[in-house]
């Protein structure tokens, strides 16, 4: 664009300079060189100004117009369409996780998104009471509604216990894509065009090999643009819910003797545990193994003893 001006520009100078030069070549007496390399005309001095005023008006002209021309260049390229992948990370504390969690599936539904995951975990609480439910999802929404989505997750909990909230910008290997995409496909014809001049059999399948090779290119090109596209016109929300954590004051003397108690019952049910276990894992060996081999002793020491009293009264009776 500046240097189309520069050439409008440049153009309308010398036909002004040619114009202003032919009354000056009929009229010879007109214009005269002085002793010092001057030049000195018999014009009036007010004719002259005017001329450089309008020359110098033009110009001004022509500078703001090309000026204008690159401030809306500008402001067409700051105003493309950036491809910003969005993706947060929020742990909330809430009251009930199963009664938030359609709240969540609401707020989704409601700003065009969707929950991708959901998912229910059940842990044993700190006092051991009842047990604690926490709840993932993992949910997608049009980037135009992160911001709302976020504040409205936000509302849900009672605090937010942990935040992250991450972006990129791929707009440069957006367009870098769809730049190879377009010369791929350029190639792509000049193929087609060969092929169809090719005479020999050979020629054609060397340029059907050099297509399909093209054709590989575009597609893998298109799919890493597309993947682009999904995941920065959908923003991903990761949520954890979880109840509130108890505070317990782990200072003082009974808590103290409290803690040694309840570690001590621990040891004594563990002890007691590993009897049972060890009891109830022998017990087979016993009855398969032990037991049948303490029967077949018995019976082998039973037939030995038969023997020798068989053969005790016989020798008595040699002697």
């Amino acid at each position: 664009m500046k240097f189309t001006a520069l050439l409008v520009l440049t153009t309308g100078l010398l036909i002004f300079s040619g114009c202003s030069q032919r009354p000056s070549a009929e009229r010879p007496d007109a214009v005269a060189k002085s002793e010092t390399g001057q030049v000195a005309t018999n014009e009036p001095a007010e004719a002259r100004p005017a001329v450089n005023y309008s020359m110098r008006q033009e110009s001004m002209q022509t500078e703001v117009a090309s000026l204008k021309d690159a401030d809306s260049a500008n402001t067409a390229s700051l105003a493309f369409d950036r491809k910003i992948i969005r993706n947060a990370n929020l742990t909330v504390e809430v009251t009930s996780p199963s009664d938030a969690q359609p709240k969540l599936v609401a707020i989704a539904e409601s700003h065009q998104g969707f929950v991708v995951t959901s998912e229910a975990t059940q842990r044993a609480a700190a006092d051991k009471s009842r047990p604690e439910i926490t709840v993932n999802l993992v949910i997608r929404v049009p980037a135009s509604q992160f911001n709302t989505v976020m504040e409205q997750v936000r509302a849900v909990g009672v605090r937010i216990i942990q935040e992250k909230v991450t972006g990129q910008d791929v707009t440069e290997e957006f367009m870098d894509l769809e730049a190879r995409i377009k010369n791929q496909k350029a190639l792509e014809l000049q193929f087609l065009e060969i092929m169809k001049r090719a005479g020999k059999v050979e020629d054609a399948l060397s340029v059907q090999r050099e297509l399909a090779d093209v054709r590989t290119e575009i597609e893998k090109l298109e799919g890493r643009r597309r993947f682009l596209e999904n995941q920065s016109s959908l923003s991903t929300i990761n949520v954890t819910l979880q109840p509130p954590t108890q505070i317990v004051n782990a200072t003082g003397f009974w808590y103290s003797v409290r803690t040694a108690f309840s570690d001590g019952v621990d040891v004594a049910v563990g002890i007691i545990l590993f009897f049972i276990r060890a009891i109830i894992a022998l017990a087979p060996i016993f009855v398969l193994i032990v037991l049948p081999l303490a029967v077949l002793a018995r019976l082998g020491i039973r037939v030995v003893r038969r023997r020798k009293a068989a053969l005790a009264p016989a020798g008595a009776v040699n002697e």
